[in-house]
């Protein structure tokens, strides 16, 4: 190998050869991804839409931002265009060397008949020889040597034997490799401009471009979040475990997203020493004193003076403060989904102890409320009602009838189309009609709740230390469902401060209530004492209940008959009881013969739910393997600046203790039918304890859900120390402290207690 000389393409045959592959597989992919692609216009999407002045500006402002978008299409044409015609030459090229090759006909060359003698062809050689030989002015040295081929065919006989066997009067070709690339490049003339050309690659264009990726990547999140965003937010959040929406929204305009320091994309602009302030003025608790960093900077308080201002719906100046406002809130929901990481990262850092103060359910849930707050532009104490166009402050009192005052979208939308109408009388046809088109394509969700513990031997019981699985389904309908007559099952709402139509336990007051937020979080541990008393109380219950239960009424005994004699007994007493030894028999034969058709269909029965599950499994990696979606359906949304599509968040929380025991889920691709699992551990005492399941919208405001779920939790058997779907096969686990053995992870409900009806 030492000695081994490579052999270059010296025709440049071969490198054509390498070009076209080359290129074909960098263009048809290009094509397939890249080529502009216009969208024809649905007549049926295109009726539906919302024709309001809001919504009419939106669509403006956007193909005004995407009026580089025409430019860019236009060169992606040109440059896919050129590459095809570019591939087109290569393959003429390579079409030619093959023909060329293919294709050798000495008769052809020549210019004579397959039928010529000897002389013929002797005469048609001398006279080309003359005109192509290379000392000739009209000399071609490559069609001379394919002259002397084509004679040295027919006149030669080996070599005539050879074109006729082989295609070639040379016989057949040896096999050589060499490398596809011009000689000029290894060529001692061009050896500088090859060296350059590799070093301006590989020296200067490719560590830049590996530089500025990393110095990009490493200073975001995988959600494209800054770094010193996501600090900010666990110190704030870890300082204030108890926050307000005002201390939210304060929080969220101090991220470093906002500041020209840490973003370029940031304008400043000398007129904000003049507007910010006034527009401060407008705005009341805005809290622009407070000392606290970054809260006090410039940039915090101009974002939060813009975010008060939008959801007051506060008009801006269109050439200064409504570009930034239009900026600022195109960034809010990437970074409110970033508050709630940060707060379930800091919930489950208290459950293991590593952090003393734990993050209250009301401060998660005030950042889950903000984000529809922003992309209605709309307070969470106005009504519901104002994220439909054309409905105003004005036209708001015809909601509020005497006898039914409607509060609500759905309570809006289950009125007859007469009673709508009347309702929104001060309204034209057409904005009537888009006031249906808004409210109809709204979501109304099926919250579908079910507990179960999976690979258990009895999965609807739950034990002390079982792993719950919650498996939540949202069924997506159109709210344009419940229009007319049709009811609606009642569904438990969430409210600003807490539960709205949670029904209450027989004796609740609201000091008990009061009481219940000064508890011990249900999720960290209580003293056993406190089981005690729930065992001692479920006793009483159970047995008033044993004592409230009907007894049945015996039925009426057979008259004795005295008058019978002892024979007559004793013989009704045998036959009694050989009739009662048949009828046993036949029972048992009957019983013997029920019991293995069903053993044989329960069997089956399992198989199948066996199947099904694995189906369900196997269906779910599917879907983790191709990744989430985050396209839904459209929101409307008028005063956010960008197309947004529904989101959700469900997660399970304790509300009396008000804790999270489950890390939020966020569902990005609602289409029709989504199905998530929620997970957590049971308390390792039994009892009843009440856990609940919120659904909670990122884009509408009045559309959050919640259901609760009691677990009776049993005891676990004494033989199993461990549930089958724990698999940790390695673990060293220390025992529980001696003060902790005597603790609970949950509280009951009894540790809140009630009054007695």
């Amino acid at each position: 190998m030492g000695g081994q000389k490579f052999q270059y393409d010296e025709s440049g045959g071969t490198f054509f050869y390498f070009l076209l592959s080359f290129l074909a597989l960098i263009l048809i992919p290009t094509t397939y991804y890249y080529w502009p692609r216009k969208r024809k216009p649905d007549p049926e999407e295109e009726s539906k839409e919302c024709r309001c002045p809001g919504c009419v500006k939106k669509k403006m402002l956007l193909k005004s931002a995407d009026s580089w978008r025409g430019p860019k299409n236009l060169f992606l044409k040109i440059f896919i265009i050129g590459g095809w015609l570019v591939l087109a030459l290569l393959a003429y090229k390579v079409s030619q060397f093959d023909y060329e090759m293919a294709n050798f006909d000495p008769f052809e060359i020549l210019g004579i008949s397959p039928t010529a003698s000897q002389n013929e062809i002797k005469r048609a050689y001398r006279k080309l020889s003359v005109i192509l030989h290379p000392d000739k002015e009209t000399g071609n040295e490559k069609e001379f040597m394919k002259l002397s081929k084509a004679y040295q065919a027919l006149t030669d006989e080996e070599a005539k034997k050879n074109w006729e066997k082989y295609g070639n009067p040379d016989g057949p070709g040896a096999m050589s490799f060499g490398i596809a690339l011009p000689s000029w490049i290894v060529e001692k003339e061009n050896s500088i401009w090859v060296l350059g050309l590799y070093a301006l690659v590989f020296m200067v264009a490719l560590p830049v471009v590996v530089g500025t990726w990393w110095y990009r990547s490493i200073r975001f999140s995988g959600d494209q979040v800054l770094l010193e965003t996501t600090q900010v937010y666990y110190y704030f959040f870890h300082k204030t475990p108890n926050m307000p929406l005002k201390r939210v929204i304060m929080i969220l305009s101090a991220s470093p997203e906002f500041d020209r320091k840490h973003n370029s994309e940031i304008i400043e602009r000398q007129s904000d020493n003049e507007e910010v302030p006034h527009l401060i003025k407008k705005l009341p608790n805005l809290s622009e004193k407070n000392k606290e960093r970054p809260l006090c900077f410039g940039y915090s308080i101009k974002a939060r003076a813009i975010l008060h201002a939008h959801l007051s719906r506060i008009p801006l100046n269109p050439s200064t403060l409504e570009q930034d406002r239009r900026y600022i809130v195109a960034k809010c929901p990437y970074l409110i989904q970033e508050q709630v990481n940060c707060l379930n990262q800091l919930v489950f850092l208290a459950y293991a102890r590593r952090i003393q103060r734990l993050p209250s359910i009301e401060t998660i849930e005030n950042c889950m409320k903000l984000s529809p707050m922003i992309v209605q532009g709309l307070w969470d104490f106005k009504s519901p009602l104002l994220q439909l166009p054309y409905i105003n402050d004005e036209n708001l009192k015809y909601f509020l009838h005497k006898k039914r005052p409607i509060k609500s979208l759905q309570e809006f939308a289950q009125l007859k189309a007469e009673e709508r109408r009347n309702i929104l009388r001060n309204l034209t046809t057409e904005e009537f009609e888009d006031v249906m088109k808004v409210l109809g394509r709204m979501p109304y969700i099926d919250f579908q709740v079910k507990c179960e513990v999976i690979d258990d031997e009895n999965p609807t019981e739950v034990t002390a230390g079982a792993i719950v699985t919650v498996t939540v389904t949202l069924i997506r309908h159109d709210m344009s469902m419940l229009f007319g007559d049709q009811t609606v099952p009642e569904v438990q709402t969430i409210t600003e401060n807490g539960v709205e139509a949670e029904p209450k336990e027989a004796g609740g007051d609201a000091e008990n209530e009061n009481e219940s937020v000064g508890k011990r979080p249900a999720w960290m541990k209580q003293k056993k004492g406190g089981s005690k008393k729930t065992t001692k109380r479920s006793n009483k219950q159970q047995s008033k209940v044993a004592n409230n239960v009907v007894k049945p009424k015996p039925e009426e005994s057979p008259v004795v008959e005295k008058a019978k004699p002892k024979e007559e007994k004793v013989k009704a007493k045998d036959d009694e009881s050989e009739d009662s030894d048949v009828s046993d028999l036949e029972d048992t034969n009957d019983n013997a013969d029920r019991s293995s058709e069903e053993e044989v269909k329960s069997g089956v029965e399992d198989d199948d739910q066996e199947w099904e599950k694995f189906q369900q499994k196997l269906h779910k990696r599917e879907k983790v393997l191709e990744g989430r979606s985050k396209v839904s359906h459209t929101v409307h949304s008028p005063l956010f600046p960008n197309d947004k599509q529904e989101h959700w968040w469900t997660y399970i929380c304790d509300r009396k203790s008000r804790t999270l025991l489950t890390a939020p889920y966020h569902v990005t691709d609602l289409i029709d039918k989504e199905e998530c699992q929620l997970k957590f551990t049971a308390p390792i005492w039994t009892g009843v304890y009440t856990v609940t399941v919120c659904l909670r919208s990122d884009s509408y405001i009045g559309f959050n859900q919640q259901k609760d779920i009691k677990l009776d939790i049993k005891e676990a058997p004494a033989e199993i120390t461990e549930h089958p779907q724990w698999e940790f096969e390695d673990s060293e686990e220390e025992g529980p402290a001696e003060d902790e053995a005597h603790e609970s992870e949950y509280t009951t409900d009894e540790d809140f207690p009630e009054e007695d009806d």
